[in-house]
């Protein structure tokens, strides 16, 4: 591994150690995801537990809480304690327009998120992140994981040549895509969204430096022919789903509660289980637009 990437990593894993008084965090691997116990998230937070919640959840980007039985109203509660909640795009007449759905059957022919994307990036402003509750897992623990990638990581291990280069772009991203790319057509009341994103950009928290372009939303990179806008975006695409170091792995049980950071971690929902049943529900919080 070349210096500036091993330097990266160390910066990562050589954390001083976290004050957390009223619950217990597990790492998952050393640069991505924590394990959060002691908490019933049925219950409002106190001041100290919500306090604590968020550190975790700026520190580790992805949390997972285990045990958990909410009710729509208590999932929506928890995740208002981060911001105003972000509505389902094209929710069901009679839906709560909060709470997405998530299931695959047998009958399933796609299922949503199998593959490497943050939700909704070409969104003006796309969910500061999303909470997935589920209730029904695959039997036996067959398969369902969901990958994470840690995206300041995913910039830190370029080149400081690439990086450099990469910090003066934008890059397009088109709502249609993810629907032409399954060969269908967005329903005509659906408002498509398209927006034009720097490709590097800070956490609007902690400043930070990430990587901004996924797969399933960016079209392409205006300053650049298209030829050359393809073979960057391939090369960056590759990098993000062949690099196990940025990544952790989240392998679900009944009643387990995911929180991640949609503004600088990517996920792939892992369809290794059909014809097996997953089911959920996901809750998704407002953001603000990328910058620079």
């Amino acid at each position: 591994m070349e210096e500036y990437a091993l330097q990266a990593v160390e910066r990562l894993t050589t954390r001083p150690p976290e004050p957390y008084e009223t619950l217990s965090v597990r790492t998952i691997t050393p640069v991505l995801g924590a394990e959060v116990s002691g908490l019933d998230l049925s219950r409002e937070l106190t001041p100290q537990q919500e306090k604590e919640v968020k550190h975790a959840f700026l520190a580790h980007h992805v949390l997972v809480f285990r045990d958990q039985d909410l009710t729509p109203e208590q999932h929506k509660r928890f995740a208002g304690l981060f911001g105003e909640l972000h509505p389902v795009a094209l929710a069901a007449e009679g839906s709560d327009p909060y709470i997405l759905e998530i299931k695959a059957t047998k009958e399933s022919r796609m299922v949503a998120g199998d593959g490497w994307h943050a939700d909704g990036t070409a969104d003006a402003a796309p969910s500061l992140g999303s909470m997935l509750h589920l209730t029904t897992v695959p039997e036996g623990g067959s398969g369902g994981d969901t990958m994470f990638a840690n995206m300041h990581l995913a910039y830190e291990l370029l080149s400081p040549a690439l990086r450099a280069f990469l910090d003066g772009l934008t890059a397009v991203h088109d709502g249609a895509l993810p629907w032409t790319a399954a060969g269908l057509t967005p329903p005509a009341e659906y408002d498509v969204p398209r927006t034009e994103h720097p490709v590097v950009v800070r956490h609007p928290e902690t400043g930070r430096k990430l990587l901004f372009v996924n797969a399933p939303y960016t079209s392409h990179i205006p300053q650049l022919s298209r030829a050359e806008s393809s073979a960057l975006l391939d090369l960056l695409y590759t990098h993000v789903a062949r690099t196990p170091l940025l990544q952790c792995r989240v392998r679900w049980e009944p009643r387990t509660l995911v929180f991640w950071d949609n503004r600088c971690v990517q996920h792939h929902a892992v369809w290794d289980y059909f014809p097996l049943t997953r089911h959920g529900h996901r809750v998704a919080i407002e953001g603000t637009r990328p910058q620079a």
